[in-house]
């Protein structure tokens, strides 16, 4: 195990449409793509396509569609440890420029307690706060063995507060700021009270303000992704979390500002593409990218699996 990724599990339908029907009425999607989806669980599949491919833990139902679920991870290489749940959880995905509309049907209701997972050969945990139990209980567990532990911070979930704790790396969304009603400048401030070295709060096109360690805060502006290019934002936020754990793995020595910025391209590739699985990159795309939008960063070493 190289890295473990912890989160919910979902099935995305994504379509784009112009109108979305109400009452008795119908109507034709002009494009549509079904992948999987859920924070971690797109951020490993990233991982893993830009070639370390992690343990995933994630809800699984047995079901059809939780069978297709494990299918694409095997496809992509990725260990799934199994938190059974009865039904699979759907999102369902209308994105519209720069936004997306997203209505999710969730089962979290996990049938067992998370399963015991050996840490040998670990060098990075990633977390998007589902889970809660696990997603604690792991944190503190790859703390206490030095292991580098990663938050996406998407949303506020019932134990964010006491899971920073035990968080080296916290990229924030600005939902979270608006749900503690704190401004970005001020989410950093809390970021560092809580002990994370590094954190960051990703704002769309207007970049990400971040620190690390003692230093002051800095923006890393977004890529200029033109208008007409942009297909689908959903995923290019765990997509730019996936492709930061990758280079982390493939470049430990390096510097956090090259990570993000490597992350950055990623996920300015991710969104001139539909659905989750066709807006992963791959390394040569992350160096178009980087080379077509803005400046080139670092481009990380690719690392060579060990065996456990």
């Amino acid at each position: 195990m190289q890295a473990l990724f912890i989160g919910q599990a979902y099935i995305d339908v994504t379509f784009v449409t112009d109108t979305i029907p109400t009452g008795d009425d119908k109507t034709v999607a002009r494009d549509y793509a079904v992948s999987f989806g859920g924070n971690a669980v797109t951020a490993a599949f990233c991982c893993a396509k830009l070639g370390i491919a992690p343990d995933l833990l994630a809800s699984v139902a047995d079901d059809w569609l939780g069978r297709m679920f494990v299918d694409m991870a095997a496809r992509y290489g990725i260990s799934v440890h199994q938190r059974k749940v009865a039904q699979s959880s759907l999102s369902f995905v209308m994105p519209r420029g720069a936004q997306r509309a997203i209505v999710r049907c969730r089962d979290d209701r996990y049938k067992h307690p998370y399963p015991p997972l050996h840490l040998t050969g670990c060098r990075a945990l990633h977390l998007d706060g589902h889970q809660p139990d696990a997603a604690i209980d792991y944190a503190k567990a790859c703390r206490a063995a030095g292991i580098l532990t990663s938050l996406d911070g998407g949303g506020q979930r019932v134990n964010t507060h006491d899971l920073l704790e035990f968080v080296d790396i916290a990229v924030v969304a600005e939902r979270l700021c608006d749900q503690m009603h704190l401004t970005p400048g001020e989410m950093l401030l809390y970021l560092r009270a809580r002990g994370c070295r590094v954190g960051g709060v990703t704002m769309g096109a207007r970049g990400m303000l971040w620190y690390e360690k003692g230093a002051p805060d800095r923006l890393l502006p977004a890529l200029a992704v033109p208008d007409c290019k942009i297909v689908d934002t959903n995923g290019a936020g765990d997509i730019f979390h996936g492709a930061y754990i990758y280079a982390f793995l493939a470049h430990p020595e390096g510097r956090w500002e090259d990570h993000f910025g490597f992350a950055r391209a990623a996920s300015a590739h991710a969104i001139q593409h539909l659905g989750n699985e066709a807006s992963l990159p791959t390394l040569a795309q992350i160096g178009e990218a980087q080379a077509s939008l803005g400046e080139r960063c670092e481009a990380p070493r690719l690392a060579v699996a060990q065996p456990e």
